[in-house]
Parts: C-alpha cells; sequence; structure tokens
C-alpha cells in the first residue's frame, strides 16, 4: 500500500478517540496532504461541541483539534467512503455495534482497534471479534497500542507507540497515516502480543492501584508491575506472542504508564478501590470505563483454560467478585511457593 489514508471514520468520541482523531489531523497537516477525519459520538452535545468550537470539553477539556475533524450522531453518514475505519468503543460492547454497523462499512477499507479489553464469555480480542462480525481477513485489521495516555498526547507531549498488523504493508501504511510531530509509531506483525500487553496491563494497573490506596511504597509497586509484567508474557507467548513484544512499548512501555499514572483509569479505579470505595462506588466516581474491571474475569478465564500462571489477575478478580479484600492482597501474594525469578 501506498500513501496514506484520505478519508477516515473514529467510531467512538471519548477520551482516546478523539485524541486519536487529533493525531491524525495532525499528520496530514504535518505531511502537507488533505484527509477528512469524521467522528461518530452517541452524546448530542459531545458532537455539537466538536463541531462549533473544536473541542471535547468532556473528555479533553480544552484541548484544541483540527479543523478537518466533524462529527455526527449518524453512523452512516460517518462511515461513508472512509478508507480508515478506527473503532475506539467499549470492548464489551463492540460485538453488537459491530452487527449494526458491518453493511456501512466501505469495501476494502482497513479497520483498526485503539481498544484493549478481552470480550466477556468468549474471552475474545477485539481483532478476533472484529474478524468474525465483519468477515474480514487479518490483513485488514490493525491494532494500535503503547504508552497511550490520552490526555498527555492530547497535549502533544511527545509518544511513541505501536501499530500492528499481520500485513507488514498496512501496518507501514497506517504508521505513515498517524505519524504526527509529537506521535511516533512503529510497526510489528505481532497483533497477539500487541494485544495481550494491552489487556493485562488494565488489570495489573488494577492491582497497583490498590497498593498505591492502601498506601504502599515504590518497592511494593515495582514489585507488582514487575512481576506482572511477567504473567502477561506467560499469556502473550501462550497464545502465540512474541517475547520481543513483551519488552517493548506494548507490553513494559505500556505496563510502566498505565501502572504509575494518575491519568489512568485502571489505575485510578485500583486506588480508589485500595481507600474503602467498594465496585459500585468506583463506577459511580469515574467518567469512563476501566476496561480492567471488565476484562479481568475474562483474562482469569483465558489463562485457566491454558493453564497459565496468572497470580495477580486472579487476585485481582477476587477482589472485584469481593471473595478477596484489598487487605488481603499484598499478603496473598507474599506467601506463593517459594521459586527462581526466571521460571515463567
Amino acid at each position: 500500500m501506498t500513501g496514506s489514508a484520505r478519508s477516515v471514520a473514529v467510531l467512538g468520541a471519548g477520551s482516546w478517540g478523539t485524541t486519536f482523531a487529533k493525531i491524525l489531523g495532525d499528520a496530514a497537516i504535518a505531511a502537507d496532504t488533505t484527509r477528512a477525519i469524521r467522528i461518530w459520538g452517541r452524546r448530542d452535545e459531545v458532537v455539537e461541541q466538536i463541531n462549533s468550537i473544536h473541542r471535547n470539553l468532556q473528555y479533553l477539556k480544552d484541548i484544541e483539534l483540527p479543523a478537518s475533524i466533524t462529527a455526527s450522531s449518524d453512523v452512516r453518514e460517518v462511515l461513508q467512503g472512509a478508507d480508515l475505519v478506527v473503532l475506539a468503543v467499549p470492548a464489551q460492547s463492540l460485538r453488537p455495534q459491530l452487527r449494526e454497523w458491518k453493511d456501512m462499512i466501505a469495501p476494502g477499507a482497513i479497520v483498526v482497534s485503539l481498544m484493549k479489553g478481552l470480550e466477556l464469555g468468549t474471552d475474545a480480542r477485539m481483532s478476533e471479534v472484529i474478524s468474525e462480525e465483519l468477515a474480514l481477513p487479518a490483513e485488514r485489521i490493525a491494532v494500535v497500542s503503547g504508552p497511550n495516555l490520552a490526555m498527555e498526547i492530547a497535549r502533544e507531549e511527545p509518544t511513541a507507540s505501536v501499530v500492528a498488523c499481520a500485513d507488514s504493508a498496512v501496518a507501514g501504511w497506517l504508521a505513515r497515516t498517524c505519524t504526527a510531530p509529537y506521535f511516533r509509531p512503529y510497526t510489528t506483525s505481532d497483533v497477539v502480543g500487541v494485544e495481550i500487553g494491552g489487556i493485562v496491563k488494565n488489570v495489573i494497573a488494577l492491582a497497583v492501584g490498590i497498593c498505591e490506596g492502601k498506601q504502599m511504597g515504590d518497592n511494593t509497586k515495582a514489585s507488582v508491575i514487575t512481576r506482572g509484567l511477567a504473567e502477561t508474557s506467560r499469556l502473550a507467548l501462550a497464545l502465540g506472542g512474541n517475547a520481543k513484544t513483551m519488552a517493548g512499548l506494548a507490553g513494559l512501555g505500556d505496563l510502566v504508564a498505565t501502572c504509575s499514572s494518575p491519568l489512568s483509569r485502571n489505575h485510578t479505579a485500583g486506588r480508589l478501590l485500595g481507600e474503602g470505595l467498594t465496585l459500585e462506588e468506583v463506577g459511580q466516581k469515574m467518567t469512563q470505563t476501566a476496561e480492567g474491571i471488565k476484562s479481568g474475569q475474562a483474562v482469569h478465564e483465558l489463562a485457566g483454560k491454558l493453564g497459565v500462571d496468572m497470580p495477580i489477575t486472579a487476585a485481582v478478580v477476587a477482589v472485584l467478585a469481593g471473595k478477596l479484600s484489598v487487605d488481603q492482597l499484598g499478603p496473598l501474594l507474599l506467601s506463593r511457593e517459594l521459586k527462581p525469578e526466571g521460571d515463567y
């Protein structure tokens, strides 16, 4: 594939969907090319803000969006003629939404997932859901992941990321499309590793957040992050992912950012749980979905099916299910059998 995308549909007007639309707009400006970018949003007030004042005040505060970005609550209008379709909706709602949108997506369009979750009930990664519902080959499905804290990127703070696709030409085409002065994408064919890194880090971030809410120190949090990377790697390798991916931006990079930043929804949710709030109270305080809360059970189930040992994930899921208190989390993890660190 040559050139870059000329017409883009971004389905989802939350913080990351809107930020990625901004990246695409700024990338086109930097490349001195014309690109139409349309965002689909469910809420009329968000759509109106984007169109009238070029801002998404609820999710990105006063960040100005490029003039090339428009918005609509009519998904058919947004998808019309788009050669790049970007999906940025909650993971658990993706399948039913794709069933509604399937016939509106242009033939030959490349579909990109920004989502970091496993589907409950099927334990399917988002690229698998896209493939099943849209009947697309792997060569037309891509994933963008890495340390993607939306507000930092929207503020144009330098960030590197990863574009994954089974077809290296498509990955390169998408990377050219989203290369902005502040956003540098790398490419890989390891879709499985990139997705698993983005999924499991949300669960580990909940654990780190709980530790912070319990006022545990940096040693504790560093230990959870490091062992969290080990169990993320075990799951990725069991599914056919590449160990190098886990040491890169979509593995270690995303894990560190999500586990350490107050901008991270999963870290924030974990901290609130650690401070003593109930899961319901956390949900009331959060304005966006903390994917780890939704996907944790699916990750735990998938690990069980594959015989992969994931003690941090299991403990977090037990906390979310009310089977384990946040006070028991640390002692439980420390009571595990002694073994060499390198035993994965």
